[in-house]
Formats: structure tokens, C-alpha cells, sequence
């Protein structure tokens, strides 16, 4: 990644998350990255009910209600278990 990019992300104070692929130049760049636009969405599956809320990927199973990286999440369970006996067990999930 470019250092300009770097250099401009961090004066917006925004966080850099993922690299768009590159698909090249000019009409034939448009197509490709359209494509693989398409084939995002279609993964994409909307909840059900009244108010359906923001659309998820259908494969997705987790759905943690405090997002958070996965060591963070091996460091909880490791604390839980410490916290635990055999007349409470706390939970993390």
C-alpha cells in the first residue's frame, strides 16, 4: 500500500480495513470490479421479519454482540474458565 494512502488515512483518522482487488484501468476495470461487486452481493442475504435490518453473509453462524478479534476472545475464555467452580460458570458467548 502506498505511503500517500497511509499518510492520508491516518490525517481522517480512519482506519485502512481491506485492499480493493485490482482489476486494472479504463472500462474493461469497471467490468471486472463490478463483477466481483456482484458476486459480494449475491452472498449477501437480508434478515427476515418487519423491519429487516442490514443485509449478512448467509454462511456467517457467529454473531457476537460486543465485536471483538479472536485472541481477545481466547483471552475472555481463559478468564471465565479461571472464574468458574463447580457451583457457578460464568459465560462468555
Amino acid at each position: 500500500m502506498s505511503k500517500r494512502i497511509k499518510k492520508l488515512a491516518e490525517a481522517l483518522g480512519a482506519t485502512i480495513v481491506a485492499k480493493v482487488p485490482r482489476t486494472g484501468g479504463g472500462a474493461f476495470g469497471a467490468a471486472r470490479l463490478s463483477q466481483i461487486l456482484a458476486g459480494l452481493q449475491a452472498e449477501l442475504t437480508p434478515s427476515r421479519g418487519k423491519r429487516p435490518g442490514r443485509p449478512t453473509t448467509s454462511c456467517r453462524t457467529r454473531r457476537p454482540k460486543i465485536p471483538m478479534s479472536t485472541s481477545t476472545e481466547r483471552r475472555l475464555i481463559a478468564l471465565t474458565n479461571k472464574a468458574s467452580t463447580p457451583e457457578r460458570k460464568p459465560s462468555c458467548t
